[in-house]
């Protein structure tokens, strides 16, 4: 989420058209197409964000600038000239990172808090902790997970809360 997106296309020479078909996961189907014998570009139901790289005489490419979550969902490109039509597909899946708080309760454990990630984050602690991590989904498809350490004693030491997310891998110490 945030970052550009680039999906090429076959490129083939001499084309004849090109033509984008994009079914997002949220919101209606949009078209980007290229005819080469008008020099013509049209766009039908797209946001401002999706366009194509460069010139569609040039390059096939479609960009989503700053992706964001109703752009996931699944594209395909149609190239068309003398020999055939050449099909390329995607499915776009869109990662959110979640934000990372590890904290004392008010009993004095810690708690490790991944907040809002798509995928759900994974939670894990050393020293072992017998906690079983309680997930919320929220209704943008992200996932908090929060975890509570429950180890009988961490005999003084701070306790490493390890939060493992496909966009991240990352620990954080305590000492409640």
């Amino acid at each position: 989420v945030g970052h550009d997106a680039v999906l090429s296309c076959p490129n083939k020479p001499d084309i004849a058209m090109v033509t984008w078909k994009i079914s997002p996961s949220i919101g209606g189907p949009c078209t980007l197409g290229y005819r080469a014998d008008q020099n013509k570009t049209d766009r039908t139901n797209c946001s401002d964000s999706m366009n194509w790289k460069s010139r569609p005489d040039q390059d096939h490419a479609l960009q989503i600038q700053q992706v964001g979550m109703a752009d996931e969902g699944n594209y395909s490109c149609e190239v068309v000239n003398e020999e055939g039509n050449f099909h390329r597909t995607y499915h776009l899946t869109v990662l959110v990172p979640p934000r990372l708080t590890l904290y004392c309760d008010d009993r004095g454990n810690p708690v490790c808090e991944a907040a809002a990630g798509k995928p759900a984050a994974e939670i894990s602690w050393v020293p072992e902790s017998n906690s079983t991590p309680k997930a919320d989904d929220h209704d943008n498809g992200t996932v908090t997970v929060l975890s509570r350490f429950t180890a009988h004693s961490a005999n003084g030491k701070d306790t490493t809360c390890i939060v493992s997310h496909a966009t991240l891998k990352e620990t954080k110490s305590i000492a409640c």
